[in-house]
């Protein structure tokens, strides 16, 4: 097993060297819930590379996906590309190293990944009402910004209630099945709700095509969010 550390003892990613491909850690593969909400992005901005797990499974896995990935770490893009089996860039993967709030802009992609940390804190910058409005503006419609937090983050209440706001309500939280992460996805588009049966469905496709407990993710989504026993509710925009 390979890790990485940046700037203390928290792993912020991890490789099998027998399988660099596979998304090890438990939050990597909770955050591919996205794809129960929105499951044909064209355009990903990637904030925050780590060990670029994220971004080799969408090269590997979904091959109708640009992303453009933007690391504000040089160290850290030359460790991913160097130690973490991270491909070269090429027509469906782009990796610069930049600011990601810098990054935003209207409509600019239709899936937004935000997991930047500096060992276990995000940077204010990440977490801010002003970011959180700015992401919302910069996902066409359907889109989804799913975002990553620990979930002992004493600030976890009032980063959810600033992205329920950006995104008019149009939130859901799933906690990791194993890691102590919550991820949170803002939908932009989404419909009022979505029924149980709907989602169980679109689950069992998804374990098929990527291997992952997806119809797990659809039991945890009970925990965090608003339902009834048909449907998982969602406030539309407007």
């Amino acid at each position: 097993m390979r890790h990485l550390h940046i700037g203390g003892e928290a792993i912020q990613s991890a490789m099998r060297l027998e399988d660099p491909w596979a998304l090890e850690l438990d939050y990597t593969r909770c955050m591919l819930a996205f794809l129960l909400f929105h499951p044909a992005p064209r355009r990903a901005l990637m904030i925050g590379l780590g060990g670029g797990s994220l971004a080799k499974h969408f090269h590997r896995r979904l091959p109708g996906l640009r992303t453009r990935v933007v690391e504000s770490d040089e160290r850290v893009i030359a460790a991913a590309r160097a130690l973490f089996h991270v491909p070269a860039d090429d027509v469906r993967l782009s990796i610069e190293h930049g600011d990601g709030v810098e990054a935003l802009a209207p409509e600019c992609c239709d899936l937004m990944v935000v997991d930047g940390f500096d060992d276990e804190a995000t940077p204010a910058a990440l977490v801010s009402q002003a970011f959180f409005e700015s992401a919302a503006r910069a996902l066409e419609a359907p889109g989804a910004m799913v975002a990553n937090f620990m979930n002992d983050d004493p600030d976890l209440d009032r980063h959810l209630q600033r992205i329920e706001r950006a995104f008019g309500g149009a939130t859901v939280a799933l906690p990791a099945l194993r890691d102590p992460n919550v991820i949170v996805i803002g939908l932009k588009g989404a419909p009022a709700e979505i029924r149980w049966d709907e989602l169980r469905a679109r689950a069992a496709a998804l374990e098929r095509s990527h291997g992952l407990p997806f119809t797990r993710y659809v039991e945890r989504l009970r925990r965090m969010n608003r339902c009834s026993a048909e449907a998982l509710q969602l406030r539309a925009e407007g």
